[in-house]
């Protein structure tokens, strides 16, 4: 269900449905992501966190889990963090569009921070 809320855009019923998930289930690193996923929506940056560590632990060399990492720091302004996540799940997959796009939006945030003088 956490998948459907998520594509619907109800990222609250979409974190609830994750965290019942990963209680059942906690070796499960897809409804890891997933709730992270949601929280990084809510803006519950701590929450995300949490659940990207633990989805990373158990899917390290997962691109998609990398990559969602990094934008998560992205979308926080943590360039350096989201540069190395997105590096990362480049070298794993680099033909993969949602990566390649990330690492742009990260070079045009870098750009950005550097016209600014921050």
């Amino acid at each position: 269900m956490g998948k459907v809320y998520f594509r619907n855009e109800s990222y609250g019923n979409a974190a609830q449905s994750f965290q019942k998930a990963v209680e059942v289930t906690p070796n499960d690193a897809e409804a890891w992501l997933g709730l992270a996923a949601s929280y990084d929506h809510l803006r519950r940056f701590d929450l995300a966190d949490r659940a990207y560590e633990r989805a990373l632990k158990l899917g390290a060399n997962n691109a998609a889990m990398l990559n969602n990492a990094g934008y998560s720091q992205l979308l926080r302004g943590n360039l350096a963090s989201a540069r190395r996540l997105l590096l990362r799940a480049y070298e794993i997959e680099p033909n993969n569009p949602y990566i390649q796009n990330n690492l742009k939006l990260l070079g045009e945030s870098e750009k950005s921070v550097k016209r600014t003088g921050n």
